[in-house]
C-alpha cells in the first residue's frame, strides 16, 4: 500500500513495535505506566500517540513526494509546506522564516521559544535530494512513496526526509503538549546539501549566524546498524573529514601526432598521478576513531578484532594498521586520503596534447592540517612543472564526546535499544555539520534509524528505502532526545 490513509498509524505497532521486538524494556516500562494510570488517561495517551504517528507519516509522505532535486525541484516548495504545518500546529508567523537567496533554493528556520536559561539547541536537516530517474533502474517511481514488504521506497525516503519529518513532527508534538523548553530550539531546514553551489546551511551560517548560534546541535550523519533483527551499534558522528579538491594541470607545446615528442602533457600528468596512487598518508588516531574501532571490535573475531582493539587502545602495531588498511572503509578512518576522480586531456585525436587536467579529491582528517596535506600531496606528485590549484572546504574539528548530547543519546539508547552499543565516530564523507563546527558549534549526527548495511548502501543509489518499523522507532527516539536536551 502506498496511501497512508490505508495504513493504521499506531505507534505501539510501528514506532514502539520495533522497540518492542528489539527492546522489551521500553514497552514494559510504558505498560507499567499505563497500568498505574486511569483507563481514560490510557485511552487519551493512546489516541495522542496515534495522532502523532499519523502526523509524522503525513509530513513524511508530503515531503518525499515533493521534488527537491537540484535540476527540476524546489526546496522552497518543501519549506513552505513545512511552514504551513507549523502554522497549523500553533506556531506564530513570527516564529518562522523562509530565506530564498536563490530561486527554488529556499531555507526554513523555526525558533521554538524557551525560557532562555540555556543557550539554544540547533536542529539541522536538508530538504534537497540526490537526482533520481526511473529509467536508471528504479523499480518504482522515485518521487512516489511506495510501501512494500515492510519498507518505504523513494528518493529521500532516508536521506534526509526521514530525519526532517521526525524533527518537524517532534516539535509539533512538543507544541501540542504545551512543552516549555528551558532553551530556544532552532530548526534549520536547508537547500543544496547534495548538489549545487547554493548550500543553505553555509549561507545561513555566513549571513544569519545570530539566528543559528547554539550551544550544540543535532543533524544527519549518524549510523545505526541492525544485525539479525537487533540494533547492534548506534554511531554518533562527532567529526568528519575536510573536503578538498585539487586541480592538477600539465602543459606542453603540442604538435602533430605523426611526429611525437618526449614533451607530452598526458604522460607528464599520468606519471604524477601514478606516483600519487602509490603514496599513503600516515595514520592518525583521534578519540572518535579509537572509540569507533573499539565498538566495531565487539562484533568481530580473530585477528581483525585484535587489531581493532589495538587501535582502540591507541597501541596498534604497524602490521595491525597494514591489515586494517587493506579494507577501504577502515583505511578511510585511519588516514587522510587523496584520489584522482576526473581526467580531461588533449585537443584532437591527431594532435599532441597541449594540456592535461585531473581532479584530485582529498578527504582530510579533522586533526590533520590542510597545509601539511598540501605539502605532502605536492611531494607525492613530485613534478614542479605541474600547476596545482587547491579548493579546501570548511574544516570543522571534533565535537566533545563527554557532554550532554552523548549522555542523553546513551541513556535513550539503553532505554529503547538495549542491545545496541553507543559509539562516537568520524564520518569519511561530508554533511552540513562542518559549517556549524567551523563556527564553533559542536554538532552530533544521530538519527536512531537502524538499518542493515545493504539498505544503508542504497542511499544516493537506486531504490533507496527504509524499514517502516525502524523509521517509526527513529521518530520516537528523536522526539525523546530533543525533549531530554531541552528540559
Amino acid at each position: 500500500m502506498s496511501d497512508f490513509s490505508r495504513r493504521k498509524p499506531l505507534i505501539s505497532v510501528a514506532a514502539l513495535g520495533l522497540i518492542a521486538a528489539l527492546t522489551a524494556t521500553a514497552c514494559n516500562s510504558e505498560a507499567s505506566k499505563n497500568d498505574a494510570s486511569s483507563t481514560s488517561s490510557s485511552t487519551s495517551t493512546s489516541v495522542a500517540a496515534q495522532d502523532n504517528t499519523k502526523l509524522f507519516h503525513d509530513i513524511y509522505k508530503q515531503l518525499v513526494e515533493t521534488d527537491t532535486s537540484h535540476s527540476t525541484g524546489s526546496t522552497t516548495v518543501a519549506a513552505n509546506a513545512v511552514r504551513q504545518r507549523l502554522l497549523d500546529a500553533g506556531f506564530a508567523e513570527s516564529d518562522i522564516q523562509i530565506f530564498e537567496p536563490v530561486e527554488r533554493k529556499g531555507d526554513l528556520m523555526l525558533r521554538f521559544a524557551g525560557s532562555g536559561r540555556r543557550k539554544p539547541l540547533l536542529l539541522m536537516g536538508h530538504l534537497d535530494v540526490v537526482e533520481a530517474k526511473r529509467e536508471d533502474g528504479w523499480t518504482t517511481d522515485p518521487y512516489k512513496l511506495t510501501e512494500a514488504d515492510g519498507y518505504y521506497a523513494a528518493r529521500g525516503s532516508n536521506d534526509d526526509k526521514a530525519m526532517v519529518s521526525a524533527l518537524v513532527s517532534g516539535l509539533i508534538e512538543l507544541k501540542r503538549e504545551g512543552f516549555k523548553p528551558d532553551r530556544d530550539i532552532v530548526l534549520a531546514l536547508t537547500a543544496d546539501e547534495e548538489a549545487g553551489k547554493d548550500n543553505g546551511a553555509k549561507w545561513l551560517m555566513d549571513n544569519k549566524f545570530d539566528l543559528m548560534n547554539a550551544e550544540y546541535g543535532l543533524n544527519e550523519g549518524g549510523r545505526a546498524l541492525l544485525v539479525d533483527g537487533k540494533p547492534t551499534l548506534l554511531g554518533v558522528q562527532v567529526a568528519e573529514k575536510t573536503y578538498a579538491a585539487y586541480q592538477v594541470e600539465a602543459k606542453a607545446a603540442g604538435g602533430h601526432s605523426s611526429v611525437p615528442t618526449k614533451d607530452n602533457a598526458i604522460y607528464t600528468l599520468t606519471a604524477a598521478l601514478n606516483r600519487l596512487a602509490a603514496y599513503r598518508f600516515p595514520t592518525s588516531l583521534s578519540d572518535p576513531t579509537r572509540d569507533n574501532f573499539g565498538a566495531l571490535a565487539a562484533g568481530r573475531s580473530g585477528q581483525e578484532a585484535d587489531d581493532m582493539r589495538a587501535v582502540a587502545a591507541g597501541t596498534p602495531s604497524p602490521e595491525a594498521l597494514e591489515r586494517l588498511s587493506a579494507n577501504p572503509e577502515y583505511n578511510a578512518q585511519l588516514r587522510t586520503t587523496c584520489v584522482a576522480t576526473m581526467l580531461t586531456a588533449g585537443e584532437a585525436e591527431n594532435a599532441l596534447p597541449q594540456t592535461a587536467k585531473a581532479t584530485v579529491n582529498c578527504r582530510i582528517l579533522p586533526q590533520d592540517k590542510p597545509d601539511d596535506v598540501d605539502r605532502q600531496l605536492r611531494a607525492a606528485l613530485a613534478d614542479d612543472k605541474l600547476t596545482i590549484t587547491p579548493k579546501v572546504d570548511a574544516a570543522g574539528g571534533i565535537s566533545p564526546t563527554n557532554g550532554d548530547v552523548m549522555t542523553a543519546v546513551t541513556t535513550l539508547t539503553k532505554e529503547l535499544f538495549p542491545t545496541a552499543a553507543v559509539s562516537s565516530f568520524m564520518s569519511s564523507g561530508a554533511t552540513d555539520s562542518k559549517y556549524a563546527r567551523s563556527k564553533g558549534i559542536p554538532m552530533y549526527g544521530v538519527s536512531g534509524l537502524f538499518m542493515v548495511p545493504a539498505d544503508a548502501g542504497r542511499i544516493h543509489g537506486i531504490n533507496e528505502r527504509v524499514p517502516i518499523a525502524g523509521l517509526d522507532a527513529s521518530r520516537e527516539f528523536l522526539y525523546r532526545l530533543i525533549k531530554q536536551l531541552s528540559q
